[in-house]
């Protein structure tokens, strides 16, 4: 019996994002300026509504959203619910027209940003509305605050539920300049360095300093303050202050902190554990980096018919997507799609030769796991001796692993018809014998080719080893 979802409920300020993309060929006759000839508009949501997207898109544990914010009822505001399929949406009142931000983009490059609408506070809540609200905080897992600066977090009625179900339930609070202080009890609160040290009021904190004092300002049971390429720095209390280190990525940072707060808020919610969430975060905002951070996010919706994506599950650009988007992405470029697979249990030596030898044979590789309960049936009581999310992760971790696959059946033959690779490559140890999935592997037109096996390496001699 799977579990039952989580329930996270998003508060916060909603903006419909733009892109006016296009390609600039010449500049306009009547001013210095380049001319852009638009080729697509691309809407989004963007503030909470996108961290209510990310909050709801595949991950490890099922989840339910909602999403709590003043909507305008104009056709923008309309739009914004659109485009949020999957969240459920309480719409508060609203102060002006749709927030809207608009970026015109020429040759890849942002030319101009247009800001419109607003001012997005939301108007007064009546009786019927605040109890719909305040059931949704009750019945929470976890409540993420997204606040983007609108007004919705110096609502007073707002202020006051929040306050309220911080007392027995985690709320996870991404805060703003402009925005109203997170209230007393928050299980975490998120800034950046910048936004921590104008809180504490002093531009030369470091970040681990920071996070210390703006706990006890915000009498928050945890401050995690996020520094880019230097991970982030959590200032617990009556601990010491936890530094997560992160993968330097370079990319689009626009939308990282959404992403390290809606994880994080996710994995608190599926787990109760603190360190892990932040950990998870830190490995989600560095990747969310690394591939294009929001406009990237929705070009990868996109690409797959308007499914909705989902940041990745490590710091590294490789090992970062799923095996669809992998193979998605090596098709489209015409490329060869490698997969081999095993159970990887102690990984060693021979592993890693085989992984990088598989990697070279073409443009990307994705390994098919065994789960603890095939390991434990092919290989006998007492295996895997490593469970299979951490076998999954060290695999991310190889500059040579592109995805991760993780499958039940005792062969890879389902996870490979799923996947249907160009070349599937197992280790030199099989040869002399059919490989089951040969056959299978064959019938779509793809190869299958033995690597070298490194010798005298094995997981089961390294274990009688140790045993003796």
């Amino acid at each position: 019996m799977s579990a039952a979802p989580r329930r996270v409920v998003v508060v916060g300020d909603v903006v419909l994002d733009r892109e006016l993309v296009g390609g600039v060929h010449r500049v306009a006759p009547d001013a210095p300026v380049p001319v852009v000839d638009l080729e697509q508009t691309v809407e989004s949501p963007g503030g909470a509504g996108l961290t209510a997207l990310l909050a709801a898109g595949p991950g490890d544990a099922p989840v339910r959203v909602a999403l709590v914010a003043p909507v305008a009822d104009d056709e923008a505001g309309r739009r914004l619910v659109e485009l949020l399929p999957g969240v459920e949406v309480v719409v508060l009142p609203h102060a002006g027209g749709t927030r809207r931000k608009s970026r015109v983009r020429g040759n890849g490059q942002v030319l101009l940003r247009l800001d419109d609408g607003g001012p997005g506070s939301p108007g007064p809540l009546d009786a019927p509305l605040r109890a719909r609200v305040a059931g949704l905080l009750a019945e929470a897992d976890v409540v993420l605050v997204s606040d983007y600066g609108a007004g919705t977090t110096r609502d007073p009625v707002l202020r006051e539920l929040l306050t309220s179900v911080a007392a027995s339930t985690p709320v996870v609070w991404d805060p703003h300049p402009r925005g109203g202080d997170p209230v007393p009890g928050c299980a975490l609160v998120t800034p950046n360095l910048a936004e921590a040290r104008a809180a504490a009021g002093d531009g030369s904190l470091g970040a681990a300093e920071a996070a210390a004092l703006v706990r006890e300002r915000w009498a928050a049971r945890a401050v995690c303050v996020t520094a880019g390429a230097d991970g982030a720095f959590c200032a617990v209390a009556g601990s010491e202050v936890l530094h997560v280190p992160a993968v330097p990525a370079a990319g689009d940072p626009c939308g990282a902190g959404d992403r390290f707060a809606a994880t994080a808020a996710v994995r608190i919610a599926a787990t109760g554990a603190l360190s892990p969430a932040v950990a998870r975060a830190v490995e989600d905002a560095s990747a969310w980096v690394a591939r294009g951070g929001t406009s990237g996010f929705f070009a990868r919706a996109a690409a797959t018919d308007g499914a909705t994506a989902t940041a990745p599950r490590t710091a590294a650009a490789r090992g970062a997507e799923s095996a669809r988007e992998v193979a998605a992405r090596v098709r489209a470029a015409g490329g060869t799609l490698v997969a081999t697979g095993g159970c990887f249990d102690v990984l060693h030596a021979g592993h890693v030769g085989c992984l990088e030898a598989a990697r070279a044979l073409g443009d990307a590789l994705v390994v098919l796991v065994n789960s603890d309960a095939s390991v434990a049936r092919l290989k006998g009581p007492g295996r895997p001796v490593v469970g299979q999310a951490d076998r999954e992760r060290v695999l991310r971790a190889l500059s040579s692993v592109d995805a991760v696959v993780v499958f039940d059946e005792d062969d890879p033959r389902a996870a490979l018809e799923a996947l249907r690779p160009d070349v599937w490559a197992k280790g030199g140890d099989y040869g002399g014998a059919e490989l089951p999935e040969a056959p299978l592997v064959r019938g779509w037109g793809g190869r299958v080719v033995l690597l070298p096996y490194l010798d005298g390496r094995s997981t089961t001699r390294i274990l009688e080893r140790g045993r003796a």
